[in-house]
């Protein structure tokens, strides 16, 4: 089975200018990209996203869009990444149309987010990360756990690295998420193909 990457983004991050940092990384074929911006809102975010999406024709990648259901419903983007408490609060709002990616932290949230639908779960964080200091990684150990306990794919997030890819994959997650490591990336296309 092909392991998926899914990119997070964060241009915030980047070093360099973020969309042509987003089309190295679109033409390194992940699977998905999550537009994860969250201190755009509005026509900003509309045009950030559309500017994304047009990258993204033609390829394999597909675009989903971080809470911000109503932008995704505007644009006909009918994909979506939620918390496992928005996915709950907003699951009205958001079925049957849309696809649903949730984050979860627990196996209940993971079983949870399993029996109301959701398309697959990103299990969080794994190894540590400079974007959760303060708060210690939930290991491997959790990552396996969730992965055998429920039968939707489950994607590690966290401090992943092409140093650490092959572990999670070990513990039976799909894939995995990478948001820095890609945002900072020299050569993103290279770092894909390498993983």
């Amino acid at each position: 089975m092909d392991k998926k990457i899914i990119c997070v983004t964060n241009r915030k991050l980047c070093k360099k200018d973020f969309l042509f940092q987003m089309k190295k990384i679109i033409d390194g074929n992940p699977d998905r990209i999550i537009v994860r911006e969250k201190d755009l809102s509005g026509e900003k975010l509309e045009e950030l996203v559309l500017q994304i999406y047009r990258l993204c024709q033609g390829k394999r990648t597909s675009l989903y869009l971080h809470s911000d259901f109503e932008t995704a419903r505007r644009l006909e983007i009918m994909k979506i990444q939620l918390s496992f408490q928005l996915f709950k609060e907003k699951r009205d709002l958001i079925y049957p149309d849309f696809q649903v990616g949730v984050s979860v932290h627990s196996l209940e949230e993971a079983k949870e987010a399993e029996s109301l639908g959701a398309e697959y779960v990103i299990a969080g964080h794994i190894f540590e990360t400079s974007c959760k200091q303060n708060l210690p990684p939930r290991g491997l150990g959790f990552l396996n756990e969730i992965c055998q306990n429920v039968s939707l794919p489950v994607f590690a997030i966290g401090g992943i690295s092409k140093d650490n890819f092959t572990k999670v994959i070990e513990a039976g997650a799909a894939g995995a998420c990478l948001m820095s490591s890609l945002m900072e990336a020299d050569n993103p296309k290279e770092l894909l193909n390498q993983i």
